[in-house]
């Protein structure tokens, strides 16, 4: 009985390989994505908060004191559970310093 599923196990080995190998590649090119998303989505936060701010600047001739003033007057949206966002203040002349980092 072994002689005749062994011609059988020769044809679905290599499928069964193929088969996992695609698996496997599918699921680390799904993680490369999610990454790869998560770090555009986090310069992007950071783009929006600067352009506000510079808008602030161009538009009220000053740079805001807080980042609150962006989210209450200029629209800019954060999502505050995936994004800790640092945002130091100058001087109401000079941009202040805005960073984005992923919450841990």
């Amino acid at each position: 009985m072994s002689e005749k599923s062994n011609p059988l196990w020769r044809r679905v080995l290599p499928l069964a390989v193929l088969l996992a190998a695609i698996v496997a590649a599918v699921v680390l090119f799904t993680g490369v994505l999610g990454r790869k998303a998560d770090a555009e989505a986090l310069t992007l936060a950071e783009r929006t908060l600067r352009r506000s701010a510079v808008e602030c600047y161009a538009l009220e001739g000053f740079y805001p004191a807080d980042v609150d003033y962006l989210y209450e007057n200029y629209g800019v949206s954060v999502d505050r559970e995936r994004y800790i966002v640092y945002y130091e203040y100058v001087a109401s002349n000079l941009m202040p310093n805005i960073t984005v980092l992923p919450s841990p």
